[in-house]
């Protein structure tokens, strides 16, 4: 009985839509991206690198992605030898 209770009281937590939007940071990097490139506007891949020297390579270009297609980071590929990158928020991220 009183656990039918806790669940009709908690019910609406599963459609929540805050819950989407904290899942989207609730990782170890993702906000710490977000913040370094508002502090620093533009940078490329190894600058970001760089700022958080202990996330890998390939954790670093995952949440990038991940970031990238929620609509809070923009990258910007140019074709020069070698390929630059550059990642900045985009207006929906500040």
């Amino acid at each position: 009985m009183k656990t039918e209770k806790i669940s009709e009281k908690y019910s609406c937590v599963a459609m929540c839509p805050m819950r989407n939007v904290i899942a989207r940071f609730a990782n170890k990097w993702s906000m710490l991206l977000l913040v370094i490139l508002d502090e620093f506007g533009v940078m490329r891949f190894n600058e970001l690198s760089r700022a958080i020297p202990d996330i890998s390579p390939k954790v670093l270009s995952g949440h990038l992605k991940a970031l990238e297609s929620i609509g809070l980071v923009k990258r910007n590929l140019y074709a020069e030898v070698p390929p630059r990158t550059e990642y900045e928020l985009t207006e929906l991220a500040r």
